[in-house]
């Protein structure tokens, strides 16, 4: 199965669980293929967790799930050392021994935490008494994150937040969609979530997304765009160079998963935000938000 029919097919069972989101659930694709990490932002109760479920239901791949509270400790994410009945030391693994893992509500848990999972989503491994133990392969994490304004939840650093090669946008649903999830949840219980792909499936993705061509325009457009986010006036941090490769990853799943064998500049437009969006510091006095800048680069390079 190829990654259009793969992702046309993932589609269709998702849509059984959730209405609308076309774009979300192709970004949530796009970040596995790239084999990335994704953050979601959305208010409580606009399917954020449903999506990142849904998604994990439709492949056979290993899924657990992480809450995010404020009494979570780092031990309770990648495991703990512990004395078995012999007196020896082992080590009791945490659930990002995983192949795709859900953190919820990541930004109620604390920092420290928080910190924990750099060295996961990074190295794609967790040290323990000096040994380095590598996660399943593929290892790919869903983030949920409610707004900064909802009560009880820390700002990520933007040290964590920068690893995640997207951030998602969930809003609420259009009407028409919110009729239908009505009606979705009405007959949710007789509906089964068929497996579509498989951990090999995954891995050979990665691997065919790697061999897309980015013609030498599109890395020029990719490396003014991020570099502009720098001098943006409104900015007091732009996006660091992990921008330019996320960008080059994600546009490359996007082109695979649509059947082209190379990306296009409407691939970078469509993934602007995403990429850019969590990598921003903007002034409080500017007056303008996130967005805002970034659909101004993207009206300046006429993309």
């Amino acid at each position: 199965m190829n990654a259009n029919e793969a992702y046309e097919s993932i589609l269709t069972e998702m849509k059984k669980h959730i209405a609308g989101k076309k774009d979300t659930i192709e970004l949530m694709f796009i970040t596995m293929v790239a084999n990335g990490h994704a953050l979601l932002e959305g208010v409580p109760g606009v399917a954020k967790t449903t999506m990142c479920k849904t998604m994990a239901d439709a492949t056979s791949a290993d899924f657990k799930r992480i809450q995010g509270t404020p009494d979570l400790v780092p031990s309770d994410i990648v495991g703990n050392s512990y004395l078995d009945e012999k007196s020896n030391i082992q080590f009791r693994k945490g659930p990002v021994f995983t192949n795709i893992l859900l953190v919820d509500e990541l930004n109620r848990a604390p920092p420290k935490t928080m910190s924990a999972l750099l060295e996961t989503l990074e190295e794609r491994q967790v040290t323990a008494g000096g040994v380095n133990m590598p996660l399943p392969n593929p290892f790919i994490a869903f983030a949920t994150q409610n707004p900064l304004r909802i009560e009880g939840t820390e700002p990520l650093p933007k040290v964590l937040a920068d690893r995640f090669i997207v951030k998602i946008d969930v809003d609420y649903p259009e009407m028409e969609d919110e009729i239908e999830m009505i009606r979705i949840k009405e007959r949710e219980d007789r509906v089964e979530i068929k497996k579509i792909i498989t951990t090999a499936d995954i891995l050979q993705m990665q691997e065919d997304a790697k061999k897309i061509v980015i013609p030498d325009n599109i890395v020029e457009l990719i490396a003014k765009m991020v570099s502009a986010t720098r001098k943006e006036i409104h900015t007091v941090m732009g996006a660091s160079p992990r921008a330019d490769l996320a960008f080059m990853r994600a546009a490359k799943a996007k082109a695979l998963i649509e059947g082209r064998k190379e990306v296009s500049s409407d691939d970078i437009k469509f993934l602007a935000v995403p990429v850019l969006s969590h990598r921003i510091s903007v002034r409080s006095t500017g007056g303008i938000g996130v967005h805002g800048i970034i659909n101004g680069l993207i009206a300046s390079m006429k993309l």
